[in-house]
């Protein structure tokens, strides 16, 4: 019989077949969002990977430079960087799940990208776009950072930031993504800005939910 090699048995530790579940679900509600709503109505991105845009459209790179340059070198560079600050604040747990959310959700948009959009364009409907990519982005990254992991640079980033403030995740996660994307109305119509403001401010708020849900009742005084 095969065993677990002692690397994978290392990364598994202290992790239950639940949590494992859990990660692996949202991973695939998010991926699925992106793919099949963000990517075909063209929803512009917040973040470090809209930071990275924008800073090449400022420094005058051409979309054909700056896009394999963010993938293959930057994208992952600054995703360490969030990943190193975050073990600074939020511990070695965090990045052992960290590590296995974010291999699923890249397992999970491969797998997505292997078949035909399996939903509508919603590219003349922007609203609606933006409200459902809302929607499985913020119940998918949720359902990540509620077992103590991320999806991303960007999620470990909010956390910090939400740790170190003492403010709400919602709040950090708008933080982050709201002011690039007011940035990137230097060189991005303001109608296209409005339908991501839309939906970080929904995926936002659907993340800090599904992270302190609890079907718990209080306890009477």
């Amino acid at each position: 019989m095969r065993t677990i090699s002692p690397w994978m048995g290392r990364l598994l530790q202290g992790l239950s077949w639940k949590k494992l579940f859990w990660i692996l679900l949202g991973a695939a509600i998010a991926t699925f969002g992106i793919h099949n709503i963000h990517q075909q109505a063209g929803i512009t991105e917040g973040g470090v990977i809209g930071a990275m845009l924008l800073a090449g459209h400022w420094l005058g790179f051409s979309p054909s430079v700056i896009t394999p340059v963010l993938d293959s070198v930057i994208t992952p560079v600054l995703d360490v960087a969030c990943y190193l600050l975050a073990w600074r604040y939020l511990g070695g747990m965090f990045i052992k799940i960290s590590v296995l959310s974010t291999a699923s959700v890249s397992l999970f948009y491969r797998l997505w990208e292997q078949f035909p959009y399996m939903l509508p364009d919603l590219s003349g409907q922007p609203l609606a776009a933006a409200l459902l990519g809302g929607l499985f982005v913020g119940i998918g990254v949720g359902l990540i950072v509620r077992q103590g992991g991320s999806s991303g640079g960007d999620d470990a980033l909010a956390l910090v930031i939400s740790k170190v403030a003492k403010c709400r995740l919602s709040f950090a996660y708008l933080f982050t993504d709201l002011t690039v994307l007011a940035l990137s109305l230097s060189y991005i119509p303001l109608n296209r800005i409005l339908f991501s403001v839309v939906t970080v401010t929904l995926s936002s708020f659907l993340i800090d939910q599904v992270q302190n849900f609890s079907l718990r009742r209080p306890e009477k005084a």
